[in-house]
């Protein structure tokens, strides 16, 4: 299927949107390693929050401090988690489990 061709306009709009996504999940890594918000409250958040949504797993807990890539692997594959899983896509037993496996 080919791509849409867009207008410079479109293409503008598209691309200010991009960044604006990317801001907002850097901002809410940067919160999480920075220990104003808790990774239980954002996986909860998950649902509603769109940019809490489509950020993967795996990126919210590498922002987590004390966590490397090597416990981060750990954690998932405990819990069930694919490491290319979003947070909106979790389940509510993965999400209990994940939290239980942080404790």
């Amino acid at each position: 299927m080919a791509l849409p061709t867009l207008t410079p306009e479109q293409r503008a709009d598209a691309l200010a949107k991009a960044a604006e996504a990317r801001k907002a999940r850097s901002e809410l890594l940067a919160s999480i390693k920075a220990g104003k918000t808790t990774i239980d409250k954002v996986l909860a958040k998950a649902k509603e929050d769109k940019t809490i949504g489509k950020t993967k797993v795996k990126q919210l807990l590498m922002a987590v401090p004390g966590l490397g890539a090597v416990k981060v692997a750990s954690l998932l594959e405990k819990a069930g988690i694919d490491a290319e899983r979003r947070a909106a896509g979790l389940g509510e037993r993965q999400r209990g489990a994940l939290i239980d496996a942080l404790k």
